[in-house]
């Protein structure tokens, strides 16, 4: 079997940057696979198509959809579904699998329906590889069905290459006419599985195919591993979905490097191979940090002193109406739901300051909510509510409004007993307040300390107070300086007044707050030199990104 002309070519592909609230932090390909599907046809298997669904103000839309597999109940799609990724947004997905019927229409019956599966595209990145049940209506599952979704992240930064494969002399696997063949390339993983591609076009009756050129990502074709062995497969198309096989040859993208650079020919019989590199440099971003094994842990502490109110009077910030949530619990939740995502054990740290706590009632400007000293850790954002829900009968509202203790708290577990060596963790510290903190210069050289370790700060500020004095702690307008005028290593903070978002969703405070953590994750972990802990760049000096133009 031949196995093709190879060319590359620069690709005109946006660059993703990561930072600001308006731009794209990167771009996601989705690659979706099902295993068996009900079958819904008399005759034959189900035609399979998956549609993904995006929601958008409670409605749901269709953003993209698969092509359509002939008769097959296990199908793997070679459609990649791309999605623009924020960090800062709860991006709410549906996957819907339909048996399609003639013109790639979906059909309005429910026996076109094989079953469905909602998420999250935070939840698809941090796990890299996602398998769900399908469900139908009403949450019944769909047999044994289940969709498989992985997630690869697209930046400018990994270059595209632009291939042609040909073959010559193929066999002929039909009686009256020629094969009709189509190819097939898959990504060998890590674990063994293979992953596909690529999928080209169906040439009719030819046992000498130049299959059109295709754009492939360098991540997708070999996760920016030179030596990551590639599976190519040569398919006799049938419509039934019973496909016959004619060949299959390995290689990878190293070898493919050799011989272009002799420009020789191949050792694979009748095949040539000509093979462009274009020069690349690769730069880590969030999600690659994220998509490789980075959690981020989220603590929140609560201002609790009695400048908020009696939390038994109405007018009290801290005043639990049953109807609504004050704007503590609407900060808390609308931050969290984001953060959780990326925490694999959904447990978060709920601290409380400015409180006289039992059992001696003496004030405390570091101490769990939940009360137990040796686990300040809550399950899931539900948790965090009930146990402020649950500890503010307990506490007496005091004061002042310290918030170094807390800093200085969560900066000593970010760097942990060792020095920091890998990417496995960042912490995020969400405090919340409703005055101007008491103790400005120990914040100040709290923040100085801390931005030298892998955490991010967002104060809000809750109620009506004056919070011009705390534009000083968010390095937007200068650089932050301790007392002794030592200087932030990087902007970790940011300040918001929620009250500049009472009348927006709690989706645009989280978007504001959020909007830099991509960017302070990347540049810490690149202050450092420490890369993702499974990258998916090859340290070989011949790697992708070390070839010279």
């Amino acid at each position: 079997i031949s196995s093709g002309i190879f060319d590359s070519q620069e690709a005109t592909s946006p660059v993703a940057g990561i930072g600001g609230p308006a731009a794209c932090v990167s771009k996601v390909e989705l690659r979706v696979s099902c295993k068996s599907l009900l079958d819904r046809d008399t005759l034959n298997k189900s035609d399979p198509c998956v549609m993904l669904m995006v929601q958008n103000q409670g409605q749901w839309t269709e953003l993209d959809r698969t092509e359509v597999i002939k008769s097959n109940l296990n199908p793997v799609f070679a459609k990649v579904l791309m999605l623009d990724y924020y960090f800062e947004e709860v991006q709410k997905l549906r996957f819907e699998v339909y048996d399609i019927h003639g013109t790639h229409s979906i059909g309005t019956r429910d026996d076109d329906f094989l079953g469905g599966v909602e998420c999250t595209l935070g939840q698809i990145v941090a796990q890299k590889k996602m398998v769900k049940p399908l469900l139908l209506k009403y949450g019944k599952y769909a047999g044994k069905s289940t969709i498989t979704i992985h997630a690869e992240e697209i930046s400018g930064n990994n270059g595209y290459v632009k291939l042609s494969f040909c073959a010559k002399k193929l066999d002929d696997k039909d009686l009256f006419s020629k094969s009709d063949p189509f190819l097939e390339i898959y990504r060998i993983n890590d674990d063994g599985t293979e992953q596909l591609v690529h999928r080209t076009e169906v040439i009719k009756n030819n046992l000498n195919p130049v299959w059109e050129p295709f754009k492939v990502s360098l991540i997708s074709l070999c996760s920016c591993d030179d030596e990551r062995k590639l599976k190519c497969l040569v398919w006799d198309y049938d419509s039934r979905g019973k496909h016959d096989f004619i060949g299959e040859f390995y290689t990878n993208f190293k070898e493919m490097q050799k011989i272009s650079l002799g420009n020789k020919v191949s050792s694979v019989r009748h095949s040539v191979i000509h093979w462009r590199l274009i020069s690349l440099h690769r730069v880590y971003s969030f999600l690659d940090y994220i998509m490789g094994g980075c959690q981020i842990h989220f603590t929140v502490a609560i201002d609790f002193t009695a400048s908020n109110g009696d939390p038994r009077n109405s007018c009290s910030l801290h005043y639990i109406n049953p109807y609504q949530p004050n704007e503590y619990l609407k900060a808390l939740i609308a931050v969290g739901e984001i953060c959780q995502d990326y925490d694999s054990d959904k447990r978060f740290s709920a601290l409380g300051f400015g409180a006289r706590i039992p059992p001696n009632y003496e004030v405390s400007h570091d101490f769990a909510i939940n009360f137990n000293p040796e686990d300040d850790e809550c399950e899931e954002i539900q948790g965090v509510v009930e146990a402020y829900q649950n500890c503010l009968p307990k506490i007496q509202l005091y004061g002042p409004t310290n918030v170094a203790p807390i800093i200085n708290r969560i900066a000593k577990l970010a760097a942990g007993k060792e020095p920091i060596k890998d990417a496995s963790l960042y912490h995020i510290l969400l405090i919340l307040t409703d005055g101007v903190v008491t103790d400005m210069a120990d914040t100040r050289e709290a923040i100085v300390r801390a931005s030298y370790q892998p955490m991010s700060i967002i104060i809000v500020g809750v109620g009506n107070a004056d919070f011009t004095d705390m534009q000083i702690l968010d390095g937007d307008d200068g650089v932050l300086r301790s007392p002794k005028g030592e200087p932030v290593l990087r902007d970790i903070v940011q300040f918001v007044p929620f009250r500049d978002f009472k009348t927006a969703s709690p989706a645009a405070l989280a978007k504001c707050v959020l909007a830099e953590v991509p960017k302070q994750v990347v540049e810490y972990f690149s202050h450092k030199a420490i890369p993702p802990i499974n990258p998916v760049l090859n340290s070989n000096p011949n790697s992708i990104a070390n070839t010279p133009e």
